[in-house]
C-alpha cells in the first residue's frame, strides 16, 4: 500500500496473515537481506525496476554513468548504444527513456538476468531497446555502436567489503573481478576499439581508488580524450575515453 493510504486510514488493522508476512519480511531484513530483494524493486534514474538476487541492485552512483552517456548522445539523429553486463537493465533503459532516439541493445552473460531486463522493459513500455545473451562482446560480432557503457564487476577478489552489507546477497559474478578488480575492465578496454565506430566513446563505471588506473588502460589502448568523472561525494567514479577518428 502507498504511504498516502496508510496515512489516511489510520484505523486499519492488519489480517492475522497480514501480520505474519510483515513478521517474514522483517526477519528477512535482521538477517541482513537488501530491501530491494525483499520488496522486490528498486528506482533508478526515475524508473521503477524489478530486480531480484540475480541482478545487482541498481545504485545512485550508477547514474553519473546515465548522465554522461546521455550528454553524449545526439539529440537529432539514431545513435546505437551498446550496454554490456546490464543485469536488471537499469543502465540500458534508462539510457533507452532519456533518449528516444537510440537505439539501446542490452546484454548480460547471465540469462536469468537478462530476462529481469526483459521483464522491466515490457513493464516501462521501453521499446527503443533490445536484448542478447553475451559474454561482454563474445556473441555480438562485427556490430559497431556509436557508444559503449559498462558497470561491470571490479571489486578485487579479496576484497573484505564482499563480506559485508547488501552485497553478501548480490551475485558474486557481478561484483568481482581477478585480484585487483580490473580483470574485466581490462578485457572490455581491449576489445572495444574493435566495436565502436570512429569517434565512438567507451564509458565505465569503476571503483573509488581506480580512476588513475582505468585511464592508463584507456591510454595504452589508444583512446583519445580520456577522462574521469566525480559523482555527488565527489569520487572519481566513472572514467572514459573516444576512440580514434
Amino acid at each position: 500500500m502507498q504511504r498516502v493510504y496508510l496515512l489516511a486510514h489510520p484505523e486499519r488493522v492488519l489480517t492475522q496473515a497480514e501480520y505474519a508476512h510483515y513478521q517474514s519480511l522483517l526477519q528477512r531484513r535482521l538477517s541482513g537481506e537488501p530491501v530491494a530483494y525483499i520488496l522486490g524493486q528498486r528506482e533508478f534514474f526515475g524508473l521503477s525496476l524489478k530486480v531480484t538476487p540475480t541482478t545487482l541492485i541498481p545504485r545512485p552512483d550508477t547514474e553519473l554513468l546515465v548522465e554522461l552517456a546521455v550528454q553524449r548522445i545526439p539529440k537529432q539523429s539514431p545513435c546505437k548504444v551498446l550496454d554490456l553486463g546490464t543485469g536488471s537493465g537499469a543502465i540500458a533503459l534508462a539510457i533507452a527513456h532519456t533518449c528516444p532516439q537510440a537505439l539501446v541493445l542490452a546484454c548480460d552473460a547471465s540469462a536469468s538476468a537478462l530476462a529481469v531486463a526483459q521483464v522491466n522493459a515490457q513493464a516501462l513500455g521501453i521499446t527503443n531497446v533490445g536484448f542478447a545473451h553475451s559474454d561482454w562482446f563474445a556473441a555480438l560480432s562485427a556490430q559497431r555502436f556509436d557508444l559503449i557503457v559498462s558497470n561491470p564487476p571490479y571489486i578485487a577478489a579479496g576484497d573484505r567489503h564482499l563480506a559485508q552489507g547488501d552485497v553478501r546477497f548480490e551475485p558474486a559474478s557481478a561484483l568481482a573481478s581477478g585480484a585487483d578488480g580490473l580483470d574485466d575492465i581490462r578485457q572490455i578496454i581491449r576489445q572495444a576499439s574493435s566495436h565502436l565506430l570512429p569517434g565512438g566513446w567507451l564509458l565505465l563505471e569503476h571503483g573509488y581508488d581506480q580512476a588513475a588506473r582505468v585511464r592508463g588502460l584507456l591510454l595504452e589502448a589508444k583512446f583519445e580524450a580520456v577522462f574521469s568523472a566525480c559523482d555527488l561525494a565527489g569520487i572519481e567514479r566513472a572514467s572514459g575515453g573516444r576512440a580514434a577518428t
